[in-house]
Formats: C-alpha cells, structure tokens, sequence
C-alpha cells in the first residue's frame, strides 16, 4: 500500500484537481502525507520499542485505513488534504515498524535478504501503480485509488494478527509526551521550512519565524531528553560513530534518490517527448535492480564491514550520477534504462546496509527507535532536497529565458507536459528542450556533489574489525 501510495496519486491527480479545483494548494496533497509521516515515525518508533511492534502496527495499519477511506469520500480540495494529514500519520508505523520487526525475526547476516524480498514491493509498486492509477481514473473514478486500501489493508491487518507471532518482548516504560510534543514541533517547523523553500513567492520573514520556532523547540527537545531517564530519542545512540554516518549516508543517497525519481520521468516527457505512463517506466529497471542489490548487500555483509560494502555501493551510484550529468540533450533514451539500473543495485545496496547496520549498532531494546531514525533521516532528506532542486531548475529556467526572447516561463511550464507541448510553437522547441535540459543537467551536477559528500562521510566511519 505505501510503495504504491506516491505514485498512484500522482497518476491520478490532474483528475482530482480538475474536479475538486485548487491548482494552487494541490502539491499540499503531497506535502501534507509527507510531514504528517515524518512527525510521527519516530514516535511510533520509540512505542514500539515499549508496548510491541504488533500492536502499533496494527494501529498505523487503522489510522492509513480511515484516512484512506475519508480521502476517497472528500469532496474539496481541503477536506483531501486534512484526511491525507490522517493518513500519513498512519503510514509513519508501516515502514519502520516492518523493517523493526524483521530485526526481530532474522540475525544480521540474512536480514539483508530478507529486506531485498520487502524491497520487491518497491519494484513492483513501480511498474503497477502507473497502470492500476491509469484504469482506476479511466474505468471508476479517481476516489478508488484512496478506497482500494481498506479491503487490502483490513486483510493485512487480519494477517498480522493471525500469522505474526511477536518475539520481542517489551520493556515497562513511561511515554515521554513533553519530548514527543517537542519532537513534533521541531520536525513540523523543519519540514514547514522546506515547503516554503520551494515556493515561487518566498516570504523570508516567515522563513525566519519558523526557522526560530525550529531552533527553541529543538533546544527545548534536547534538554528535555538529556534531563529524563526515559526518553524518546536516547541521545547516547549519537555518541556512536557508525550509527551517525551509516545514517547522514542513507539521507544523502535518498536526497539523490527523489532527484532520480522526479527529473528521469522530467527529462523523458519534456525533452524526449514521451507519454507520462512511459516516462514513469524509465525508474523500473532502477526498482528491480534494487531488489538484487539488496540480495548483494546479504552476500557482501558476511565478509565485509558495512563501511567497505557501502564504499561498493556508493560507486556504483557516482558511476551512474556522472554518467546522467554528461548525458547530451540528444541522447537516445534507452540509455537511461541501463544507468537506472546500475544506479538502482547501488541504492539497494546502500539503503539495505545503512540499515541493517543502524539495527546492529543498539540494543534490540532500541531498534525500533533506531529504525524509524534512519526512516526519519531519508524522508527529512528527501524533502530538503526535493526543494533545493526545484529552486536550482527553476533559476536554470529562468535564465534561460532571460537569454532567449520570445519565450516564457509558462512554455516551459507547457513543456513538461507531452500534451500541452503540442501547442507550442514548432521552432521553438529546440530552444525550450535546451533550457530545461540545462536545468536537469546542474540538478545532477548537484546530485553527483550529494555522492561524493557521502563518500567522505562514510570514509568517517570507524567500524569494528569483522
């Protein structure tokens, strides 16, 4: 549910905004799951380290199910939003909790494979989702895509309560709600940050009052932790050196990772002129082969620290990242194909080891907690990064256009999509692809900056001799 969840609401959302209306807050739909999921996975996290995982999954599960179902009755574009906040809050349990749980279940050196099995679900969501959103929208209407989840997610939870017999053993704690409060504040700030970062109008007066309200919740989140036995977030879990730079490398490939997601399908419609569902197939091979990286990370943990098989993976991904910078505006697009994949086996790679070696570095007390902060640092990073790339395309563009007359933010705004494209004029064309060529180009410049950065990050870590 939640690998299809992204992509089958983008399929369906230029029907959702044509009948709710609301262009101008639509991107909320987004943002608001975003936000929501990541204030809330680290408490799920911390919950369910103290009353089990089975049941704060079965929770999350409850809360996706509700806001999926009101998502599908809304009938403006706000009542959406609201129920998206509702969802993602339950979607904040599924990932790091199921990732915890597998912990649980497998020792070290085969939980790598068995996360390559659950990151098949990824690969699939990717090649489905375009077609099961397309059908719903075309056959149904676009309320379905919401609705589809209850029937699945109650059978889930049906399966978790029969099949799932839990293993870990809670420990008697108190919930540190002060923290949690504290925690939620800064995270929203932070996040709230980044949205506006993104904006075409940016308010810098506003920017500064949250970014205040960011640094004394986050002042007030950290001495609360430091002054209780109980808290949250065990701040001593910072102390560890492969904790921290196993986790800053996952943020900083999934920050490389959503410029991937979002500028390969950009590039295959405005430039190359192919149909959405098409472009949305140029992340595929990326998806499949990331399973197979992750069957690789298994293989190479049992004989190679974390540092040495993340140092493999990292290669990969700066081979593919350069490979993409130096790519011409006319190169054919079935070479994407081939440096997804080699990009794809570094992410499963990379992501598979940074995780199992975040879950390996605490006590099985704190996995949960330690899980759903690797989850939290990918998701903060995506959504720094997501920003930070629209601005450097949107200054790309509109330099462009400044250097070319007669053309206009707004062609390039029609460029992107094949459809409107049409209607442009034949001779300018050349000109446009070239400017939004020239934007996709620094956004993977900056992409290959991210690589490198984790490499110096990872050549940091100081890992127990195996």
């Amino acid at each position: 549910m939640t690998a299809i969840e992204g992509t089958i609401v983008s399929t369906a959302m230029p029907t959702i905004v044509g009948d709710l209306h609301g262009v101008s807050i639509m991107n909320w739909i987004f943002s608001i799951y975003l936000l929501t999921n990541a204030i809330a996975t680290p408490l799920y996290g911390k919950l369910s380290d103290t009353i089990g995982r089975k049941k704060v999954l079965i929770f999350g599960l409850t809360v996706f199910i509700i806001g999926s179902a009101m998502s599908g009755l809304s009938e403006s574009m706000m009542t959406l939003i609201i129920w998206r906040a509702v969802q993602g809050i339950g979607a904040g349990a599924i990932m790091p909790v199921t990732f915890t749980i597998i912990a649980d279940i497998y020792p070290f050196e085969k939980r790598a494979k068995v996360l390559g099995f659950n990151g098949a679900s990824w690969g699939i969501a990717s090649i489905v989702a375009p077609l099961i959103g397309g059908f719903i929208v075309d056959q149904l209407t676009w309320h379905w895509i919401f609705f589809i989840n209850v029937p699945i997610g109650l059978l889930t939870i049906a399966l978790i309560a029969i099949f799932h017999h839990e293993t870990f053993v809670p420990r008697k704690t108190k919930m540190d709600y002060q923290g949690s409060f504290w925690l939620s504040i800064t995270l929203l700030a932070i996040m709230y940050i980044f949205q506006m970062l993104s904006a075409t109008n940016l308010n810098w007066l506003m920017v500064a009052v949250v970014i205040v309200v960011a640094v004394v919740a986050g002042f007030l989140f950290v001495r609360r932790e430091q002054r209780i036995d109980y808290p949250i977030i065990p701040l001593d879990l910072f102390k560890n050196r492969t904790f921290v730079t196993q986790n800053l490398v996952a943020a900083l490939i999934s920050g490389f990772l959503i410029g991937f997601d979002v500028y390969i399908p950009m590039w295959a419609q405005g430039i190359n002129g192919l149909p959405a569902t098409i472009a949305g197939f140029a992340l595929a091979p990326s998806s499949i082969m990331w399973m197979l990286g992750s069957f690789t990370a298994g293989r190479l943990l049992v004989s190679l620290t974390p540092k040495r098989v993340v140092m493999i993976s990292l290669s990969l991904v700066l081979i593919g990242a350069v490979t993409f910078s130096l790519f011409p505006v006319s190169i054919p697009f079935g070479w994407f194909y081939l440096v997804a994949a080699i990009c794809g086996t570094g992410f499963g790679i990379t992501i598979t080891t940074t995780t199992v070696t975040v879950q390996n570095q605490v006590s099985n007390q704190d996995v949960g907690i330690a899980t759903s902060l690797n989850t939290l640092s990918r998701t903060l990073s995506q959504t720094l990064m997501v920003s930070v790339f629209g601005i450097v395309l949107n200054v790309m563009m509109a330099r462009g256009v400044d250097a070319h007359p007669g053309t206009t933010m707004t062609m390039m705004n029609q460029l992107i999509n094949p459809k409107t494209a049409l209607q442009l004029p034949e001779k300018l064309l050349p000109v446009l692809r070239d400017i939004l060529y020239q934007g996709i180009h620094y956004v993977f410049i900056l992409g290959v900056g991210l690589i490198i950065v984790a490499f110096l990050i990872n050549a940091l870590d100081r890992p127990k001799a195996k």
